[in-house]
């Protein structure tokens, strides 16, 4: 049966559009995949509201409202002069202030900033605050580097940044690479620079100066309750599940530790090197000292526990699992994967990392109707609770832990509420991707639409 002219009409300006931007960002294919997804999976909406196109929405929310690139040069211990590069792109403001983390990491590269920063775009609209999309960064690798290092390059790095940000123009925030201790640099070469102390300028703080509780648990949390708010729907839970999580970093020890919390096990973590497989549970306590005080490597994990298993190089996802949560970078799982993970019985996989899923993965996980959850929507915690402790900055007040992941809770239910009412809405249940993206571009398209060509 053929289709409708202006069903076929539509499908093909979306190509010429994306085929536009390929063309006119050659060498970024993060961003292309970013690019692509969105596009394509929102179709719905635009045969339903052809206005978007009329209005050349789709030209207009992928070209960044402002792009950055800077020199950084600093000293390291030994007197050698480095020079690095910096960006920081605020994609989107349509919905609020710029609103994005910051990377440090020899992977940064425009491409990778401008995926990061497209993707923030829809991530930080389906939390339902009042945040525009950015993401910042530079190909700088802290790994190995002392603490003076480290706080020169931040200060060099701040010294440019600073004229572009605001508590009501750009609000950074951590990254890979970026914990509290990079925070802590940059706020107080800001305070510095402009003589002034705006706690909402950045987030990510120390409580001591005005961050937030939950703040460091967020991503790994936010994931946790999306996952949860999934297995509902067949009627499951984390209770006596096994799970397997990749990266061994701030979102990866959270999502564990939430795991533990509500009855889960995780039997596996990673790192760059490879991973380690313990049948009885991964020791938190152990991984959180080895990971955020001593900073070491997961093959450390080793000598502690016996029994466990470290496998150089090895692929994480051939443990056999009820739930993966990729949580370490983009394109980490790949379609052998997806299918490996699937032929062991894997019931529901989320995206706690950006992009983490290649598309022939996730093309393998919908065949196999699992359940999956996409980063913008599953991993959405992170800056869901930078914007609280903005809330938190502007009325000057702090609010207790419990409180806090309450609201957060609240918030990443609210997040899966729309993704699954939109999907239901546009013909897709159960298909969270589509439900992400026509819920995140349509807010922020009818919030461009009112305030004009701008």
């Amino acid at each position: 049966m053929g289709r409708s002219l202006a069903t076929i009409d539509i499908e093909q300006r979306v190509q010429e559009i994306y085929n536009e931007v390929v063309r006119k960002n050659p060498a970024e294919p993060e961003f292309h995949q970013a690019v692509r997804e969105v596009f394509f999976s929102i179709i719905p909406l635009l045969k339903k509201n052809p206005i978007y196109l009329e209005e050349k929405l789709l030209e207009r929310i992928v070209e960044p409202e402002r792009q950055i690139v800077f020199r950084v040069p600093w000293v390291d211990d030994k007197g050698e002069i480095h020079v690095n590069r910096g960006f920081r792109i605020e994609f989107n403001s349509a919905l609020g202030p710029y609103k994005g983390g910051l990377r440090f990491h020899p992977s940064v590269n425009f491409g990778v900033i401008k995926f990061l920063g497209f993707e923030q775009i829809f991530k930080n609209s389906l939390t339902d605050l009042p945040i525009g999309g950015a993401k910042g960064g530079a190909d700088f690798d802290p790994k190995g580097k002392s603490d003076k290092e480290i706080m020169l390059f931040c200060q060099s790095f701040m010294t440019e940044l600073y004229r572009h940000l605001g508590e009501n123009t750009d609000v950074p925030a951590g990254d890979i690479g970026v914990g509290s201790r990079e925070i802590g640099y940059l706020f107080g070469q800001y305070k510095r620079i402009t003589n002034k102390f705006e706690a909402g300028v950045i987030t990510g703080k120390g409580l001591r100066y005005g961050g937030s509780a939950v703040r460091t648990e967020a991503t790994g949390y936010g994931l946790v309750f999306f996952v949860d708010e999934m297995l509902k729907t067949i009627n499951e839970t984390f209770e006596g599940k096994t799970c397997v999580v990749s990266g061994s970093g701030n979102v990866a020890i959270y999502t564990v530790e939430k795991i533990h919390q509500l009855g889960g096990k995780v039997i596996a973590v990673s790192d760059s090197d490879g991973y380690i497989y313990d049948k009885e549970g991964i020791d938190l306590d152990l991984l959180k000292q080895l990971k955020e005080v001593e900073r070491r490597r997961v093959k450390d994990y080793i000598p502690y526990h016996k029994h466990a298993i470290y496998k150089p190089n090895g692929n994480i996802w051939e443990i056999p699992c009820d739930i993966a949560l990729p949580c370490a970078t983009q394109n980490e799982l790949d379609e052998n994967d997806a299918e490996m993970l699937v032929k062991n019985g894997v019931i529901a996989i989320a995206e706690g990392a950006n992009m983490p899923c290649t598309p022939a993965a996730i093309r393998v996980f919908e065949k196999a109707k699992v359940l999956f959850g996409p980063g913008k929507a599953a991993n959405g915690g992170g800056v869901a609770t930078s914007a609280l402790e903005m809330e938190q900055n502007a009325g000057k007040t702090r609010w207790d832990f419990e409180y806090t992941e309450n609201k957060l809770k609240k918030i990443m239910q609210g997040i899966f509420r729309r993704c699954s009412q939109a999907a239901i809405e546009y013909g897709f249940p159960n298909n969270y991707i589509v439900g992400a993206n026509i819920e995140g571009f349509k807010k922020v398209a009818d919030a461009m639409i009112e305030q004009g060509i701008v």
